[in-house]
């Protein structure tokens, strides 16, 4: 058995989702502690049963919360995730683990750590249950997707697997929920060809044959990752970071704070809203190059079982070339943006109070990270909770979103209508509103997992609708890239 401290924060709340953090650097040593039993030795064979021993003595030894672990019987399961979710029940029931203790395949997930590898038409999408209407929020650069004409404020109507079947995205709805809607679209191999109808944000009607393709996750987009933008005569930075799971964001972030410092920055809109987190390293960074004068002082703490207490580290902040000093900081999150995420976000709260703002809507609320556990011979990774991170005033407890632990907080909805990057779309305006010290509303009343939605308000009036609140579509059992990547397809 091999483990690695790549504590790949990932979460999927029941069929929606929102994820994310890890860390790469060296593993944890292999040693029981506290009485706990070490795990259970490499099975020889990769029989259901094999693996479910060998995921047992990963919890039984590693698990952060082992009074919240349940017995299962494992000749009641068919297959490994369903014991998994049954052993951490009392987890869930408490709020604790929200599906972030799962099974997944080695070789799959580092292919997307390392770079950034996936397949698919490349977009991510959300859903209006109560209305029955699916959105692209995002497209990436190089996939089918985009090119094929879907892009941001894209609605999805109807999917088929030629024009002849093609399937209302509400009467999927109707049918059998989100999860209908996942299923028509297929699963997320190269060479899956479906025939989508769509309407562009300016009202065209297209019907088009997409096939899924292999396509590399751009941690910051050359669209709208990484821009300066003005209010009056202040700079403002605006880093849009679409993920920390691909090790190439460091140096992405890198690419972005030295145009940040060139150019004499100070404020900061962080743009996390779909960021389900991904790599504690990279998070580690990101919190580098906002440390300018801050190097040697407390960044996070990683904080282990007490059996693993001696496994408890203390991340300080390191020196980064580019790093700058922001003086005040606002960070756009839905309930989409998880672990690594709120990461970032609650490290600055020592540093930053009152000049530190939530913008958009509640965060997911996942202060704790996995370990990776290797079962190499079965191409099998068992993700489980063992850490739970906290900021230099000690300060994690945020289970119920970042809401209840930011100092300010700005309700702003996700703008379908505006490109990302834009100072006019819903969410970066009221950043730029409380960086300016204009006032803004509080985000109130929302629950952990809470996603501001709705287009513009304008465009719903035009169109007489009333847009509630959007959730990632998310499979039950999403791959590996939709795990860090909520509503990835």
């Amino acid at each position: 058995m091999t483990f690695a401290r790549t504590a790949l924060s990932l979460v999927l709340a029941l069929q929606l989702a929102a994820c994310g953090g890890g860390d790469s650097s060296a593993p944890p040593v292999a040693v029981g502690g506290g009485g706990t039993p070490a795990p259970t030795p490499p099975p020889s064979g990769c029989s259901l049963r094999a693996q479910q021993d060998f995921a047992d003595g990963v919890l039984n030894e590693w698990y952060l919360f082992p009074d919240l672990l349940a017995n299962a019987n494992p000749a009641s399961f068919n297959n490994l995730d369903d014991y998994l979710d049954a052993r951490v029940a009392p987890a869930r029931a408490a709020n604790r683990d929200r599906f972030f203790t799962f099974a997944t395949s080695i070789a799959q997930e580092n292919a997307l750590i390392n770079s950034g590898s996936s397949a698919g038409f490349g977009i991510r999408l959300s859903y209006d249950d109560a209305n029955r209407r699916l959105f692209v929020v995002e497209a990436y650069e190089g996939a089918s997707g985009l090119a094929a004409g879907l892009d941001r404020g894209a609605e999805i109507t109807a999917i088929g697997t030629t024009a002849a079947n093609l399937q209302t995205v509400s009467s999927l709805f109707a049918s059998g929920g989100s999860q209908a809607v996942a299923n028509a679209l297929g699963p997320s191999d190269p060479g899956v060809t479906r025939v989508l109808r769509f309407v562009q944000p300016g009202g065209a009607i297209v019907e088009r044959s997409i096939t899924k393709t292999t396509f590399a996750l751009d941690p910051v987009s050359d669209r709208y990752g990484a821009l300066v933008l003005s209010d009056g005569a202040r700079r403002i930075g605006y880093i849009n970071l679409r993920t920390f799971v691909v090790a190439d964001a460091a140096n992405q972030l890198r690419a972005a704070f030295g145009q940040f410092a060139s150019q004499g920055v100070r404020e900061l809109i962080i743009d996390l809203r779909y960021n389900g987190g991904g790599l504690v390293d990279v998070a580690d960074t990101f919190g580098d190059l906002m440390g300018s004068g801050r190097v040697g002082q407390v960044w996070s703490r990683e904080v282990l079982r007490p059996s693993k207490a001696s496994q408890n580290t203390t991340r300080l902040f390191r020196t980064e070339a580019n790093a700058i000093a922001p003086t005040r900081v606002a960070v756009i999150t839905t309930g989409s943006s998880a672990s690594a995420s709120e990461l970032v976000t609650n490290s600055l709260i020592p540093y930053l109070g009152n000049n530190l703002a939530l913008v958009g809507a509640n965060s997911f609320g996942k202060p704790v990270g996995q370990f990776g556990f290797d079962l190499a011979a079965c191409d099998l990774r068992v993700r489980a909770v063992a850490f739970q991170t906290v900021n230099a005033n000690n300060q994690g407890d945020y289970f119920t979103g970042l809401a209840s632990v930011v100092p300010n907080t700005c309700r702003a909805g996700d703008d379908l209508a505006r490109p990302l990057g834009d100072p006019r779309e819903a969410s970066i305006a009221a950043a730029l509103d409380f960086l300016a010290g204009r006032a803004c509303t509080p985000i109130t009343g929302g629950a952990a997992g809470d996603v501001a939605g709705g287009i513009d308000q304008g465009q719903n009036a035009r169109q007489g609708i009333d847009l509630p609140d959007r959730l990632p579509l998310q499979p039950r059992r999403p791959e590996p890239a939709q795990h860090e990547l909520p509503g990835l397809f």
